[in-house]
């Protein structure tokens, strides 16, 4: 044998060496198992499982379940019901985006099924959920304000719109008293227009709301430090024909009473005089 022979003679053993312990760590690695292997089980059982979850109240263990009823058995009656299943697990577990966006995939492929108006509800209710205190942003109210408003809208018959249009007056007074907040911020800095502004769009826009006396004894006092005396006793003429009894009224009528005395009425003239000219300035409202 030949030196040379000797030496190829190696290289292939040494090959060959490399080709071995190759084939054994394949051999050994776990191969990995992609999602489309993974073995379909009967829409019955996963359903089950996951409602079994559901009602012990461990949505965590849920959610998935019901998405994986979904996507092994996209085009049963089963798959319907989970994505409203799911969304209703991600809920209980305050997900809300998760939610809302299974909720959403719910209304736009079954905007007929019989349950479009609960996911519609459930939405608003993740919305509202999330309200915050005046002082933060109001984007969540807005949406729940929208949603709600497009339940009563679409399903105006439907049991859950009695609830919704409650919810409504809640965020449209949380909307509201935002407003306000922000109108008493300006007024403390003696940004008069700005404040003017708010308070206006208080009485202008929520007008069923809480805040508006408030936001009436606002503008008038403002008026009376402008020196509009004539806008602030139409402003509070409007507020006590409206809301006699609230005390924003009677801090209205004070400012106004101090105001006429000032003027060299006694208090008690004063008061029978300005009780007529604010209801002839009110009359002259219309």
């Amino acid at each position: 044998c030949s030196v040379e022979g000797l030496m190829s003679a190696k290289r292939f053993v040494f090959a060959c060496s490399l080709v071995s312990l190759a084939l054994v760590a394949c051999a050994d690695k776990p191969r990995q198992i992609l999602v489309d292997e993974v073995e379909t089980r009967p829409v019955e059982t996963l359903y089950n499982e996951a409602m079994a979850d559901a009602l012990r109240g461990d949505y965590e263990a849920a959610a998935p379940k019901f998405d994986e009823v979904e996507r092994q058995h996209p085009y049963s009656v089963w798959a319907t019901q989970a994505q409203l299943m799911a969304a209703y697990a991600h809920y209980q577990r305050n997900k809300y985006d998760e939610a809302v966006a299974a909720l959403d995939r719910f209304i736009k492929l079954n905007p007929g099924n019989p349950n479009a108006a609960y996911a519609l509800y459930l939405k608003g209710l993740c919305y509202y959920e999330q309200i915050t205190d005046v002082g933060r942003d109001q984007t969540v109210t807005h949406q729940a304000m929208a949603t709600f408003e497009s339940l009563i809208a679409r399903y105006p018959e439907n049991p859950y719109t009695r609830d919704a249009r409650l919810k409504i007056d809640l965020t449209r007074n949380h909307l509201a008293g935002k407003e306000m907040a922000i109108g008493r911020f300006y007024a403390d800095r003696e940004q008069y227009l700005a404040a003017i502004n708010r308070f206006r769009q208080v009485v202008d826009t929520y007008d069923t709301t809480d805040q508006v006396p408030e936001a009436l004894h606002r503008l008038t006092e403002i008026y009376l430090t402008l020196g509009l005396d004539t806008e602030a006793r139409k402003t509070a003429a409007v507020l006590g024909h409206n809301y006699p009894g609230s005390p924003w009224y009677a801090d209205s009528y004070r400012l106004l009473i101090g105001k006429d005395a000032g003027e060299g009425e006694s208090s008690a003239d004063g008061e029978s005089g300005l009780v007529r000219r604010l209801w002839s300035g009110f009359k002259g409202l219309f």
